[in-house]
């Protein structure tokens, strides 16, 4: 949120769908309370009276009412960036049962450098007015409580239909549930991070020792400590910054970043463990010493800002075919697992000739392809009540409303 000494406009209240992520990088979002008229007008006197002095004087003529401000557009840009993350989250999940091959373990590790790190941090960059708006606040939840408890049934029922016993432990996520919960603490941490004079260095400290403790998964605390630095640099972002990347000489740069991590990713594939690439394992837990699971996790930290900036660089700020697709990626998140666990159950995405660079370009296609079918409008229709309730009855409404 910008530090500013003036009241900023009044924008027009978004869709229930639209919130954290209206208004995109160019706006910082509407602020709670809304602009009150002038006390004790005629409006607004609590008692109804009019001043004695008002009663022997003609009425002024009305002003003519001033045009209502046009609807402020909604940037395409976060869109843009949301869709193409969310189309690479579900190839990395779909090339898991092929990652005995150097083609598929190599893209795969080219996608977790970058995936949940940007999608962490622009998750930071929406979250900066979060906490000044009580909208915002149900929405803790409305978007992240009862979608989580949903989910989590529903994946149980899943497994079961294919042949595994029943398993539901609330406080353990369900596989990509995790994101849900390590959000949700993310947003509740946020006035503390506000408050700080260093932030960054403060989150990026907490994440290196974090390695030197065997963290639960409960609760995706493991999750909410290994990427806490992306969430508070995308909290401290402000507009201006994602401006710098319009740059034609860091699009330059950021192609040959983009190349040269691809090109690091094939040599490294044969060898590579994938642990640390989840952001989530103790130094103990990938066999370790202290000063390599430092350095260790101090590259991977470098290595996805790189590769996040890079690719936000590089992503369309103009409205593509994709941009409106990019409003809707909580659905695809929260949905794509059933389709992507059925076929690993099933064995579809074992057949022997998937299991090379052919085999990889089918996967990737199918799954921007199903990134389509998830985010499109009638899907947000069928699951709309589901992953995105309406719980006003909840909630007191605000004072003054």
């Amino acid at each position: 949120m910008s530090d500013t000494k003036h009241s900023p406009p009044t924008t027009t209240p978004q869709g229930p769908g639209d919130a954290d992520e209206a208004t995109g990088p160019a706006s910082t979002g509407a602020q709670w309370p809304l602009p009150e008229e002038a006390f004790w007008s005629e409006k607004t006197d609590p008692h109804g009276t009019t001043p004695p002095e008002a009663e022997d004087k003609e009425p002024e003529p009305e002003p003519s009412p001033e045009p209502e401000a046009p609807r402020r557009k909604r940037d395409p840009y976060l869109d843009n960036v949301k869709f193409v993350l969310i189309a690479f989250v579900i190839v990395g999940h779909s090339l898991v049962p092929t990652l005995n091959t150097d083609s598929a373990r190599s893209l795969y590790i080219f996608i977790y450098t970058f995936h949940m790190p940007l999608f962490v941090l622009i998750s930071g960059y929406l979250s900066r007015n979060f906490w000044n708006s009580n909208a915002k606040t149900n929405k803790l939840v409305d978007t992240f409580v009862v979608p989580y408890v949903i989910v989590e049934v529903g994946y149980a029922l899943v497994r079961l239909s294919l042949g595994q016993k029943w398993s539901l432990t609330i406080i353990d996520p369900a596989w990509i549930n995790w994101y849900l919960l390590a959000l949700l603490f993310w947003r509740l941490s946020t006035p503390v991070w506000k408050r700080m004079k260093h932030p960054i260095p403060v989150a990026i400290a907490i994440y290196l020792f974090a390695g030197f403790s065997q963290i639960s998964g409960d609760f995706s605390m493991d999750r909410f400590f290994g990427l806490m630095p992306f969430f508070v640099i995308g909290l401290v972002t402000q507009p201006e910054h994602f401006e710098l990347l319009n740059r034609r000489w860091i699009k330059i740069v950021s192609v040959f970043v983009v190349l040269g991590a691809a090109a690091v990713s094939i040599f490294i594939a044969p060898k590579a463990p994938l642990k640390p690439f989840y952001y989530k394992h103790s130094f103990q837990d990938m066999d370790l010493s202290w000063w390599m699971g430092l350095g260790v996790r101090a590259g991977l930290l470098i290595c996805g800002l790189a590769m996040s900036y890079a690719v936000l660089a590089l992503v369309p700020r103009r409205e593509t075919w994709f941009t409106d697709l990019g409003t809707r990626t909580l659905y695809c998140y929260l949905l794509h697992g059933i389709p992507v666990l059925v076929a690993k159950e099933m064995g579809w995405l074992e057949l022997p000739w998937l299991h090379g660079p052919l085999g990889v370009l089918a996967i990737s296609a199918s799954c921007f392809a199903l990134a389509i079918v998830l985010c499109l409008p009638e899907t947000r229709t069928v699951f709309k009540w589901v992953l995105e309730p309406r719980l006003t009855w909840l909630y007191r409404r605000p004072s003054g409303s």
